[in-house]
């Protein structure tokens, strides 16, 4: 049987820029000044076979910023199979399901009536190097599994969803909320996960929705019978929002964003977040930038999917720009050095 392994795609390959000022802390919500851009992987240059007679080359990356010809070739050294073999990614990680990647995990027991071979996404709570580092695998059906990375015997903690609401769902991590969150099939309600409790069980918030009255009879006829996504991400603020995803024929997306008051989450359709851009992949876990700060284009989405990329309005729903072709559907967040 094969097991879990991650590969660091980001803090240890990219080349950072020079540092401009002070580092090592924000100040005033400013950006670190020697962060890196936001990347998206292009390719594997294949250079060699390694002693396994596997296929190795160096990681090719883009600036989401910068023109089609402007490919940045790392010295970074990876499986030229990271192109299609991995199952999720998350700061700056990748996770496959093969046997050539740096950190063995252990694959989880599938619990009874449960499947561990088809996998929804990967979440983390931080860098797999922190020792507090939380990996959550959502696996398609009923099974939810979670292990610390970092520490030496890796023990997984399965869980089972009882409501069929959360089987095709992904899992994503809440800075706010410090636990991890999945949203119900139909954007209906929320289900919170915390590592820490004892009884591991979910906490639910009702998320009174206006998902689908918001879509006019013009988009349902043309989305009816296209792949949609239900994402949650948090803004650089801590506001939640919900990406709909029309990933067919029809590349547009819905933005919601989620007020709470007395427990009670209401997602109101949005066409302005503001000087804020989202990014999502899909196999990767979505994040929000607020846009001034690293020279993107605010109210917009930045998406990666399998083999096209390219960003969106989310005031008119228009494609803006085109980011080329893509063979790995993930996004490098910026790091720090």
């Amino acid at each position: 049987m094969s097991s879990l392994l991650l590969s660091h795609l980001s803090r240890l390959c990219l080349r950072k820029p020079p540092a401009l000022g002070v580092r090592g802390r924000y100040l005033c919500g400013s950006r670190f000044l020697s962060q890196t851009p936001i990347y998206r992987i292009v390719r594997a240059d294949h250079c060699r076979y390694s002693s396994e007679n596997e296929s190795v080359g160096r990681l090719v990356v883009r600036n989401v910023n910068a023109s089609e010809e402007k490919d940045e070739v790392l010295e970074k050294m990876v499986p030229t199979d990271l192109m299609n073999g991995t199952i999720g990614g998350s700061h700056g990680w990748v996770a496959t399901m093969d046997d050539y990647f740096r950190i063995l995990l252990r694959r989880p027991k599938t619990l009874p009536h449960c499947q561990t071979e088809l996998v929804t996404n990967v979440a983390m709570s931080s860098s797999p190097e922190d020792e507090d580092c939380i990996l959550a695998v959502k696996f398609l059906g009923p099974q939810l599994s979670f292990c610390r990375p970092a520490r030496g015997y890796v023990e997984w903690v399965n869980i089972r969803i009882d409501d069929p609401c959360f089987f095709s769902s992904r899992v994503s991590y809440s800075e706010r909320y410090k636990m991890f969150s999945m949203l119900a099939s139909g954007g209906t309600y929320i289900g919170y996960w915390d590592l820490e409790k004892k009884d591991r069980s979910q906490n639910l918030s009702v998320c009174r929705s206006d998902l689908y009255t918001q879509l006019n009879q013009f988009v349902m006829q043309h989305t009816s019978n296209d792949c949609r996504s239900e994402l949650l991400v948090e803004g650089p603020t801590g506001e939640t929002l919900i990406v709909n995803w029309y990933a067919g024929m029809w590349r547009r997306f819905m933005v919601y964003k989620i007020d709470e008051y007395l427990g009670i989450h209401t997602a109101s359709f949005t066409n302005d977040i503001g000087d804020v851009c989202i990014f999502v992949s899909s196999k990767g876990q979505p994040f929000c930038l607020k846009a001034s700060l690293y020279g993107l284009t605010s109210n917009c989405i930045y998406y990666v999917s399998d083999r096209l990329s390219g960003k969106v309005s989310i005031r008119d729903n228009v494609i803006v720009g085109r980011l080329g072709r893509s063979f790995a559907p993930y996004f490098i967040p910026p790091q720090s050095s």
